[in-house]
């Protein structure tokens, strides 16, 4: 049986949920942050054809509906029939206590093409998506606190 694996991340991003909400809601923003996911293109307001990149230098690619749209509150969508991974999730702003801005809590659930083996190969190749939705809001929190992403590829190590 192809067990779904569930994944949820909450972070707190100073920013305010209209803010944050408009600028995830254009999907095509979020390759910017989103390491592995190579391109989205929105069809309509409901319908949108996504492209991650998977283990192996392959592809995986499926169209999502948002089942749930509540301004500034939350996005919620799904894979339509015959996607290469059947998933869905949401994503919800709320504002965080004592003014520290927006609390922002990804929940996605899916099915590995490959099952437990293909969740297996996936992390052999340091590909946990625990640690990826993680590292993809993190990227998010700095994209939109400071409008750029910090990072230290391309840069020498240092060494000798």
């Amino acid at each position: 049986m192809n067990q779904p694996i569930k994944v949820e991340k909450t972070l707190t991003i100073n920013k305010p949920a209209a803010e944050l909400y408009r600028f995830w809601h254009n999907f095509e923003h979020l390759p910017h942050f989103m390491k592995h996911l190579k391109n989205v293109n929105v069809y309509d307001e409901k319908r949108s054809h996504w492209i991650t990149s998977a283990p192996l230098d392959t592809t995986v690619e499926w169209d999502a509906e948002i089942t749930d749209d509540q301004e500034n509150e939350l996005i919620a969508w799904r894979s339509v029939e015959g996607a290469d991974v059947e998933n869905f999730g949401s994503i919800r702003f709320q504002p965080a206590s004592h003014d520290r801005g927006t609390e922002v809590k990804v929940i996605t659930e899916y099915k590995p093409p490959a099952g437990a083996i293909g969740s297996a190969i996936a992390k052999l190749f340091g590909e946990s998506p625990e640690q990826q939705l993680g590292d993809d809001l993190r990227r998010f929190k700095m994209l939109m606190e400071t409008g750029e992403i910090a990072t230290t590829e391309g840069q020498s190590s240092g060494r000798k």
